[in-house]
Order: C-alpha cells, then structure tokens, then sequence
C-alpha cells in the first residue's frame, strides 16, 4: 500500500506539486501521467524517497519515508527512467552487487539472483558486460536489479523504453503477473502502453490532480464527446439533405460530417456523429430516425474518445480535470 497525501513541494518560486493525493492498494497497475513540467517527476522523487515534500507525507507499507527512510525504501523497487548501470560490471556482477546493497543475507542472494535472471529473461547474457548490452537488455537489467529484494511495491518509469515489440509484450505480462501481490505505478508518455498496461490513470498537470479514474473509465469522463460512425445508401442529392437533417433533429447531436470520398449515386456513405457533452447513447435514436426515413443502415458503432484526446483534454489550460 502507498498512501500520498496532500503533497507539496516548491523549488524556489516554483510550486511543482501543491496538495497532490491519492492511494496505491496491490492487484492493480496504476499510471502516473502528465506533461514535461506538470510535477509528475518530483512526485515520484517524493514517493521513492529521493526527495521530501516541503509539506504532507508518503507512507509505504506503513512506513513514513520522512521519519522511517530506510523502512520505506525497503519495501519499494524503483526502475528509473534512465537506469544507473555500470557498463564495465558484467550482469551476474551487478545483480550480486545489487543484492548486498539491499542487505540480502548471502544465503539468499543466489536464489533472488536466479529468480531475476529467469523473470526479466537476463540468463542468456548474465556473464556479459552491460556496457556490451543493446539497450533493451540494459532496460531489463535495470528491472531485474529493482525486482532483487522482491519488495511488495514497485515503481517503474517508462518500463517499456527501448524494447522490440517482442520484449515489450513479455513486459506486460511480467508487469501483470507481479501486480498480483504487489502495489504497482508505472509513468510513460506512451498513452497506447498506458491503455493496455494499466487499470487506473493518475493525470497530473500544473502540480495538482486533475483525474483519478480506472482507465476504461477516463475516455469517458464527463465533457468528453461521444463519436458516431455509420454507413447509409443515400440515393440522390436530395436524400443526402433530408438524411442530414434527420440525424441532426436528433436531441444531443452537434454536428454531422460525411467521408470526403466521391461517390456514385446509390453508393454506401459513411457518416459521422459527435454528440454534445453528457448525451446518452444515441445508437438506437440514430437507427429508429434512419428507419422511419426509408435509410439502409450497413454499419453503426459508437467510439468512445481515446486514452490521448482525454488526456488531452484534461490538460489543457483552464480545465478543472475531474474525478472519477
């Protein structure tokens, strides 16, 4: 369990969190996201212990890493960003080193290194020098040394960096499988990564939150547009006009745009619908109105707004963000 709360912390006249809160409960990945500047690294910094909060506190597993540090680091994995390795130390080396910095019992220290090898797939290379490594196995490296004490809370910035596509599917997998007892933050600036990673989504702008929401949640958060596609036989110009008018006598809709493709007459058009804030779901209206003026419907679904046009709007100056 992580628990932040009412974080602040300035750095001079810049205030780069103010009153930032929320709890981590294992069984679940939960990002961390914002803009360059938005206080999203001084955050983790405070969480890790790298940092104190000028106000607030952060408790890991109980343990308050203002009045505990070395408890509350006991009980976190980091992986940062860019991961300090030394490149003239082979892999088994550095692992081993790693393991006494912890305090691992030399008893105990063979069976985590074992453990990590064979997890973050390092055995084929444990006797290389890291310097000699392609960077998504340094990437690994990094996880595998944070991974050694096998402590019940990890924090893992941009843990996919660097990786093939092959290797950033078994990251996910390894990520999932290590959520199941353990509290788990990842931050990545990669919203797609985000979506598929993590259930829950922490946007951080201008130091403070602007939403805590479940992730599937947060594409649908209130001011958000809902989208329409559909396709239609439009016979003539003039059905073209009565269809457009009927979709937008429709309560909700805001505006109707059609694919700028030519068509021959008797063609299937696909249209598009963006309703206006808070509507309903408007797939049934939209069927009934294109029923009853004698329209042919192939095709109709509704898209939710993606993870990054709701990040987006989250983030824009003025936005009072929200909850959820």
């Amino acid at each position: 369990m992580v628990v932040a709360e009412h974080l602040h912390k300035s750095f001079g006249p810049v205030h780069a969190v103010r009153g930032v809160s929320f709890e981590l409960a294992p069984g679940q990945v939960a990002a961390l996201l914002g803009p360059n500047g938005a206080g999203k690294t001084t955050t983790i910094r405070m969480i890790v212990g790298f940092t104190m909060p000028d106000r607030g506190r952060v408790t890991i597993q109980g343990a308050d890493t203002a009045t505990s540090p070395a408890a509350a680091r006991r009980q976190i994995g980091y992986l940062p960003e860019s991961t300090p390795l030394y490149p003239e130390m082979r892999v088994r080396e550095y692992l081993l080193y790693r393991a006494r910095l912890y305090g691992l019992q030399r008893s105990d220290r063979g069976h985590a290194l074992s453990r990590v090898l064979e997890r973050c797939w390092l055995k084929e290379v444990a006797n290389r020098r890291i310097g000699h490594l392609s960077k998504g196995y340094k990437q690994r490296v990094g996880l595998a040394g944070a991974m050694l004490h096998n402590p019940p809370v990890l924090v893992l910035d941009e843990p996919t960096n660097g990786l093939d596509p092959t290797q950033i599917r078994e990251t996910r997998q390894l990520v999932r499988e290590l959520a199941a007892d353990r509290t788990m933050l990842v931050s990545s600036h990669i919203l797609p990564e985000v979506a598929v990673l993590c259930d829950r989504v922490i946007v951080i702008s201008g130091g403070v939150v602007r939403a805590d929401s479940p992730t599937e949640r947060l594409g649908r958060a209130p001011g958000d547009m809902n989208s329409y596609v559909l396709q239609a036989r439009v016979q003539r110009a003039a059905d073209e006009e009565r269809f457009v008018k009927s979709m937008g006598n429709l309560p909700f809709v805001q505006e109707i745009t059609r694919d700028g493709t030519r068509r021959q007459e008797g063609e299937w058009i696909e249209w598009r619908i963006l309703a206006k804030a808070g509507s309903p779901d408007l797939r049934e209206a939209i069927a009934t109105a294109a029923s009853q003026g004698g329209f042919l419907l192939r095709e109709l679904r509704g898209e939710s707004p993606s993870l990054e046009q709701a990040f987006l709007r989250l983030i824009e100056p003025g936005s009072d963000g929200g909850t959820s």
